[in-house]
């Protein structure tokens, strides 16, 4: 059936909700946020799409044009909107009073609309400005935006007519057009475009990306960002672009050159200041290239009066800010800022008490790079023609270059060690849970002995007079939670049908014997394991009954315990590096990380051991898979020994870097 419905002028007020709305949602419950945008285009523009309505007894029902109803009444209310008021008419079509298909006018109108080409929309906006005259601002405000949303809008329908083209035959994506926007000048983008189809007709985004970095740097980039100021004093050119993030230094020679000087001048400040005999700069740091450069080390030195007292100041104050650390209520940014402190007054301890040779000096240099955003100083590199002859592994005592480890030689706090035990005795404790019967034989033989024996216990490791070990910890919230899960994952496998507290003890006695033998092993082994008393690893000498058995059962504490930034945050930044140089075989990550934070010196430690990186080694990654502190590994299992490949040069102690 066809039908034409007859325009007619009503008043806003006059508007009410059609019970036949397929819009369900009345016109004064949509969120503002969601109609803003056609509130403004009403305002600038007028209502361009008539509403369908009936005629009810409350007034004229809206059957399609609920939000733009809703819009209207915002109109109404809003007081710097002019010209809106309940009185004021607009225009609708009428729908007669026996039509039967009002629901599927309704929902015609809603669903028939197909959603705008989003070329067509950016094209429009481009348009709107080269044509009519807009601007961001005014273009903002008619569509009830925000004036970068326009600007995003612009710059891709400001993109170059051919790629455009391109993207609307769908020889090309709309992601693929989108990236041609990178650079401003639609001339670069034309010369990209053509080079990249001659070679290949099928482009990907990040192909396209990568080739316009060749036509220019962002002023968003680190590197842009660092040079823009140098750049535009020497009059470089810049493609602008509408977001100014977007706008693209175009003389990528004269980047370079600039960001050479000023790592040239950073190198040459470090020189000057340490007393090494060269400097130099390279954009990037090259591990290839540098491979044949030897390191020297600064070596301990004795302070003198003054800073003998400044360095026992240092220790008084790091001893009271670890102390605050500790709190569980400090908040991460205060955390953070104690953190930061930290590391100063260590950096500063460290210089009172290190220094470089005069022989190492005169042979050694700096050399700055750029590197995530920053400068990096590489301090103590040494040439290949100034590295001495060696006639062995005995000549590698030359001062600097060995025997300066020992100064950063790591030890445990007696607070870090009294929770290292409690995470091993958790571990310890989820190993038991997963060896049901192993577990049940010990305790059997506990009991046993321990009346069968003048009552003289076989061991103090485990407590089976039916009472859980408390387990303390000052970073409980934030280690490692697998013996947790593990623990808790063994519970739910536990058949507690007999401990119905309905009923009496000699039922409960009576459901638990007929359990088969598996199930009471697993309740036996689970009820022991949370027992286990905060622990290291066992000399078999003192207890052998405990240490064989540790060795069955967990044989591999990571198994049950991986290390992560709440123990790598307790070691001092000189200790991770050498963990990372010596013991991971991450020699060239160690020098890196030399003069990083500690913050994110122990951000890289967290990732490496939460997913250990697809760069490493089969070497580095049973090294990063098997290590923790050595206490903490079963007595009698021998660590992994760290890969010797991986060193930047021919030394090892490349913690003391720090």
């Amino acid at each position: 059936m066809t039908q034409a419905f007859k325009p007619v002028s009503v008043a806003i007020g006059d508007l009410v909700a059609h019970p036949a709305n397929v819009r369900t949602i009345s016109p004064e419950t949509y969120a503002s946020e969601n109609i803003a945008h056609l509130k403004a285009s009403i305002a600038v523009l007028g209502l361009l799409q008539p509403l369908l309505v009936q005629k009810l007894s409350a007034g004229f029902g809206v059957l399609a044009g609920g939000r733009r109803h809703a819009a209207l009444l915002e109109l109404v209310m809003d007081k710097s909107a002019k010209g809106f008021t309940n009185r004021t008419k607009i225009d609708c079509r009428l729908v007669p009073d026996d039509c039967d298909v009002t629901t599927a006018l309704s929902l015609a109108e809603n669903i028939t609309q197909a959603p705008m080409n989003a070329i067509d929309e950016f094209e429009a906006f481009a348009r709107m400005m080269e044509v009519d005259g807009q601007t961001p601002e005014t273009i903002a405000k008619t569509f009830g935006t925000t004036v970068a949303a326009v600007k995003g809008r612009l710059r891709y329908g400001l993109i170059h007519p051919d790629i455009r083209a391109a993207a609307r035959a769908k020889s090309i994506t709309l992601d693929v057009m989108k990236a041609f926007a990178d650079h401003p000048s639609q001339e670069v983008q034309r010369e990209v475009f053509e080079a990249l189809t001659k070679e290949d007709s099928y482009l990907q985004a990040y192909t396209v990306r990568n080739a316009l970095k060749s036509r220019g740097v962002q002023v968003s980039d680190d590197i842009g960002a660092f040079v823009r100021k140098d750049y535009e004093a020497r009059g470089g050119a810049i493609a602008a672009d509408l977001l100014d993030e977007h706008s693209v230094l175009e003389d990528s020679a004269l980047v370079e050159t600039i960001l050479l000087e000023k790592l040239t001048a950073a190198a040459e400040e470090a020189r000057a200041k340490m007393g090494f005999a060269w400097a130099d700069a390279v954009v990037q740091y090259d591990y290839a290239a540098m491979a044949d450069y030897g390191r020297v080390y600064p070596g301990p030195v004795e302070p003198d009066e003054e800073g003998s007292r400044r360095v026992d100041e240092i220790t008084a104050e790091l001893e009271k800010l670890e102390r605050e650390m500790e709190n569980e209520e400090l908040e991460d940014e205060a955390y953070n800022e104690l953190y930061e402190r930290v590391d100063e007054l260590e950096a500063e301890a460290r210089d009172l008490q290190e220094a470089y040779s005069a022989e190492d000096l005169a042979r050694s240099g700096v050399i700055a790079t750029w590197s995530h955003g920053k400068i990096i100083l590489h301090v103590g590199l040494v040439r290949p023609e100034d590295k001495p002859e060696r006639s062995g592994k005995a000549a590698s005592t030359a001062p600097g270059e060995k025997g300066t480890a020992d100064s950063d030689e790591i030890t445990y706090p007696a607070s870090l060690t009294e929770d290292l035990k409690t995470e091993r005795a958790m571990a310890l404790g989820a190993a038991m849970a997963m060896h049901p019967e192993a577990t049940l034989d010990l305790t059997l033989f506990k009991l046993v002995t321990d009346v069968l024996t003048s009552g003289m216990g076989v061991t103090q490791a485990i407590k089976v007079d039916a009472r859980q070990e408390y387990r303390s910890h000052a970073k409980m919230d934030e280690i490692d939670g697998t013996s947790l899960e593990q623990v808790a994952a063994a519970h739910d496998a536990l058949d507690l049908s007999w401990a119905d507290d309905a009923k009496c003890l000699a039922d409960q006695f009576a459901l638990f014997r007929a359990l088969d033998a598996g199930e009471k092993a697993k309740l036996v082994a689970y009820a022991t394991a949370a027992t286990t008393q905060s622990c290291f690893a066992r000399d078999r000498q003192r207890d052998s009954l405990m240490h064989d058995f540790e060795a069955e059962i967990m044989p591999d504490i990571r198994a049950h315990w991986t290390p992560n930034a709440a123990l790598f945050n307790r070691f001092k930044k000189a200790w991770l590096l050498k963990i990372l140089g010596e013991e991971l075989g991450l020699a060239q990550e160690a020098v890196t990380l030399a003069s990083s934070t500690k913050k994110e010196v122990v951000a890289f430690c967290d990732k490496l051991f939460a997913e250990p990186f697809a760069t490493l080694t089969e070497a580095q990654r049973a090294a990063v898979a098997a290590w923790c502190p050595p206490m903490m590994q079963t007595a009698g299992v021998g660590p992994v020994e760290a890969p010797e490949a991986a060193t930047p040069d021919d030394e090892t102690e490349v913690a003391d870097a720090a």
